[in-house]
């Protein structure tokens, strides 16, 4: 059991997981179709982010080789210390795709035991590994005992208010050779309902020896630091990275008793602008320089629903991003909301 000074997190924000050393303890929680590496790289940039965590990746998909799998698991440098997480509930396909994130050159393999999507519980992974105890535990154990880079689980509070057992199972994986786990508040039966259960994330806390790291309604950098004070060692950040990409390093700001950074309209815009170039940018790289209109622009159509929220005239921008077809009309439709506060520039017409 561990005691800390819940009440100075500032003291030593830095948080060592195995050989990977976070010097900030914020991070980006992994959301599948989201949080892709364009998007944690713009957030890195803008600072207060210790560890990226990848979309969720198929122990199978990595196995076999796909190359649609093998796109969720990319990443570059500039992301570091990057977490890759996987997700399965076979011991021996589980050490397997451990070893290939391994040969990655990740510097974390993480568990998905929290997933509550039914296509994936149903295949005794993501959450549905949680109703199975030992079967989680020797999961942990195979991949523990088959990589060198530290091995982490990323559950729920449990299956549903019947079975909420995250905090027998955080000591069993420890025990199985687990460096960290990550707790989100809320079941499975929940998904994205109600609240998150922090003070069962503290009390998970407590019992390890193992850095804890919990994730839940943190959509302000006050309520991240809140959180961090309850006694984890970090915060992992889902939503909230997506309405506010600055919000991990304002969080940082309050963290370190500076002044918190504003955010302008042009910034918000400019941001967008960064991402459909990265976003360009990759499928180039990729071999793919064909016509990917559609492709980016869903991107941005399932950011904007999280990017304007409670923002003034989003309703309506998100209406016309629905009508919006190409990476132009796109592109003019952010300057058009967002330049009459500042003229913005763009990443595309730079590079040409």
């Amino acid at each position: 059991m561990k005691h800390r000074d819940t009440h100075s997190p500032a003291a030593d924000s830095q948080v060592r997981i195995g050989d990977a050393r976070l010097t900030v303890p914020f991070g980006i929680a992994p959301m599948a179709g989201m949080t892709d590496s364009a998007f944690r790289r713009l957030v890195k940039r803008q600072g207060g982010c210790g560890l990226v965590v990848t979309e969720m990746v198929s122990s199978e998909g990595l196995v076999r080789g796909i190359d649609r799998t093998l796109e969720f698991a990319e990443y570059t440098p500039e992301e570091r210390p990057v977490s890759i997480q996987i997700f399965g509930g076979d011991p021996a396909k589980m050490a397997d795709a451990a070893r290939i994130v391994e040969s990655m050159g990740a510097d974390i393999v993480d568990i998905n035991m929290g997933c509550p999507v039914p296509k994936i519980a149903k295949h005794n992974a993501g959450c549905s590994l949680m109703r199975e105890p030992e079967q989680a535990a020797a999961v942990v154990e195979a991949m523990a005992r088959a990589v060198k880079i530290p091995v982490t689980v990323k559950m729920r509070a449990g299956w549903n208010d019947q079975e909420r057992n995250c905090e027998t199972l955080a000591e069993m994986v420890q025990e199985a050779g687990a460096q960290a786990v990550t707790v989100h508040g809320r079941t499975a039966a929940q998904s994205y309902s109600g609240l998150a259960d922090w003070d069962l994330v503290a009390r998970v806390a407590d019992r390890l020896r193992i850095p804890v790291f919990g994730s839940g309604d943190c959509v302000t950098p006050e309520q991240i630091v809140d959180r961090l004070r309850s006694g984890v060692e970090g915060v992992l950040v889902g939503r909230g990275v997506l309405r506010n990409p600055w919000i991990l390093a304002q969080a940082e700001d309050l963290l370190a008793g500076r002044p918190v950074r504003q955010v302008t309209r042009e910034a918000r815009g400019q941001f967008l602008l960064d991402y459909i170039a990265l976003l360009e940018d990759e499928r180039v790289r990729d071999g793919e320089p064909g016509n990917h209109d559609r492709w980016v622009v869903n991107k941005i159509r399932a950011l904007g629903g999280y990017y304007t929220k409670g923002f003034e005239g989003g309703p309506e921008f998100r209406k016309a991003l629905n009508a919006t077809s190409s990476v132009a009309a796109l592109r003019e439709l952010i300057r058009r909301f967002f330049e009459p506060y500042a003229e913005l520039s763009d990443p595309a017409a730079a590079r040409a």
